[in-house]
């Protein structure tokens, strides 16, 4: 995966203006919210519901064989654009927990309502899981005759 960054931009905090990654298993998640495995929300909060949803997408990730550094493009739905800014070093702790050090393309989108209720932020992801490495053929090697051969003794006589 190749962090795209054009010469003369200013660094973006939090994302990448670009990915390219090569071929690899295409990995798409859907909008996660901030519920639990049971599709409830245990808090209506946006840092807990932010968690919940980062912790969803791994475990969708996870069974398709990828990891959170695979992620290329991640899409962010959020209803309350104030409880956002309030909570973002919160939120940048929880990314660096449950994702690490990897920023992929990135939007945040405001929207003024989420289908399930009392949802504060949803997040879509899309991943390339790298194409495991080509095994060289095994190749058959023909054995050297023994140096104690009698073929090669009579040669050396």
């Amino acid at each position: 995966m190749e962090v795209l960054m054009p010469k003369g931009w200013a660094p973006p905090i939090g994302y990448a203006n670009g990915i390219a990654a090569k071929p690899g298993r295409i990995v798409f998640v859907a909008g996660q919210v901030g519920w639990d495995e049971q599709q409830k929300f245990q808090s209506e909060d946006i840092v807990p519901q932010f968690e919940q949803a980062l912790k969803n997408i791994v475990a969708v990730l996870a069974e398709a064989g990828a990891r959170p550094e695979h992620i290329c493009r991640m899409t962010a739905y959020c209803c309350d654009k104030p409880a956002y800014l309030a909570a973002r070093r919160q939120l940048g702790k929880l990314w660096l927990q449950y994702i690490g050090r990897h920023f992929p393309a990135m939007s945040m989108i405001f929207v003024s309502d989420l289908l399930d209720n009392p949802g504060k932020i949803e997040l879509e992801a899309t991943a390339v899981v790298p194409a495991a490495p080509v095994k060289p053929a095994a190749r058959k090697y023909r054995t050297k005759r023994a140096r104690t051969s009698p073929t090669r003794r009579k040669r050396r006589r």
